[in-house]
C-alpha cells in the first residue's frame, strides 16, 4: 500500500504578521522539496473542508462560535500574543480539521499504509476552549475522536515530538484513558507544560529536555520513556504530532536533532504501529520555522513513511 501525501492551496491564505515565524512559506518550502523525484509515488490530494461540528469533536461548542466570530474580512485579528486571524484563516484551520479526519479515514479503511498532512495552522497548542501558540483547532485531538466515534477504535495515541509541549492535547485528553499521549519537548520553553509529574490518568507519558540536548538524549528520551509506553498502551491507531522545530537550526528552541533523528523516530513509531496496529499511522503537521531544516525533516519523515 502506499502513502497519502495531503494539503491545499488554502492554507497559504492563513496570513500572520510580518516577521511571525508561522509563516507560508513554511507550506510554500515543503511544496518545493515534495517535488523531487523520489515523492512521485506518493499518492497525493487535497484535503477537504471540514465543518464546525467537526471542530467540536475536540472543543467546546462556545469555543468553535468564538473562533468563527473572530474571523475578520479584512486584515488581521490577535487572539492572543502570538495567535493570528485573517481572512483565510477559518478555511485554513477547517482544512486542518478536514485533512486529519481524511487521513483517518483513508488508513483505518485499509486504502493507503499511512498518510501524512501538510497543513497550517498548527494545532497541539488548542485547548478545549483556547487558541494559543500559532493554534485554532486540534487537528490531533479531532483525529482521535474521529478514529474512535466513525472507525469503532477503542485505542488511540498520539506522540508529539516538536519541541513545543502540546499543551492542548493534554488538556484534551488528561482525564480520557483511551487516548495516549506521549511528549517529548524542550524544558522550560513555551508553553510551560510538560512535567513528568503531569500523568492524567496513567494516559500521559512526558519527557522533557533540557536546552542543548542533542539526538543521542532525544533518543533515550523515545526508547526509556515514551515508547515503551506506547507499545504497552497497544494502540489501534498512532497519530503522530509532527514537529520539526527540534531541528538544530530551528529559531525558536535549543534542542539539537539533525534529520536522521526524524527518521529514527518515524521508523520506531511504525515498527510499534506494525506490531500493535497494522501500522495504521496517521502524521499531522505541527512546528518547524527554520524553512531548510523543516522542509529537509519532512522530506525524511515522508521518505521513511513510503517505506512502511
Amino acid at each position: 500500500m502506499s502513502t497519502l501525501y495531503l494539503s491545499h492551496p488554502a492554507f497559504l491564505e492563513h496570513q500572520t504578521p510580518l516577521g511571525h515565524p508561522e509563516r507560508p512559506d513554511r507550506l510554500r518550502a515543503i511544496e518545493r522539496v515534495m517535488e523531487a523525484e523520489r515523492f512521485q509515488t506518493l499518492e497525493r490530494d487535497q484535503t477537504p473542508l471540514g465543518r464546525l461540528e467537526d471542530a467540536r469533536l475536540a472543543h467546546r461548542a462556545a469555543y468553535v462560535d468564538v473562533i468563527t466570530r473572530a474571523a475578520p474580512t479584512e486584515g488581521l485579528v490577535r487572539l492572543d500574543a502570538d495567535t493570528t486571524m485573517s481572512p483565510g484563516s477559518l478555511e485554513a484551520a477547517l482544512r486542518g480539521v478536514g485533512g486529519a479526519m481524511m487521513a483517518v479515514d483513508e488508513v483505518m479503511t485499509g486504502r493507503v499504509a499511512n498518510a501524512f498532512v501538510a497543513s497550517r495552522p498548527p494545532g497541539h497548542h488548542a485547548e478545549h476552549d483556547r487558541a494559543m501558540g500559532f493554534c485554532l483547532f486540534n487537528n490531533a485531538a479531532v483525529a482521535a475522536r474521529h478514529a474512535q466515534r466513525t472507525h469503532g477504535a477503542e485505542r488511540v495515541a498520539i506522540i508529539d515530538f516538536d519541541v513545543h509541549h502540546g499543551n492542548g492535547t493534554q488538556d484534551i485528553f488528561w482525564s480520557d484513558a483511551s487516548v495516549f499521549y506521549g511528549s517529548t519537548h524542550q524544558m522550560p520553553l513555551y508553553p510551560g507544560t510538560g512535567e513528568r509529574s503531569e500523568t492524567g490518568v496513567g494516559n500521559i507519558v512526558n519527557a522533557p529536555l533540557r536546552a542543548g540536548d542533542d539526538g543521542e538524549v532525544f533518543r533515550a528520551a523515545m526508547d526509556e520513556v515514551v515508547l515503551p509506553a506506547l507499545d504497552a498502551f497497544g494502540p489501534d491507531l498512532v497519530i503522530i504530532s509532527a514537529g520539526f522545530d527540534a531541528h538544530v537550526r530551528d529559531p525558536l528552541a535549543e534542542i539539537r536533532l539533525i534529520e536522521s533523528d526524524f527518521a529514527w523516530i518515524t521508523r520506531r513509531l511504525l515498527e510499534i504501529a506494525a506490531r500493535r496496529c497494522g501500522g495504521r499511522v496517521v502524521s499531522l503537521l505541527e512546528g518547524g520555522y527554520d524553512l531548510e531544516g523543516l522542509s529537509r525533516s519532512v522530506a525524511v519523515h515522508v521518505g521513511t513513511l513510503m517505506e512502511a
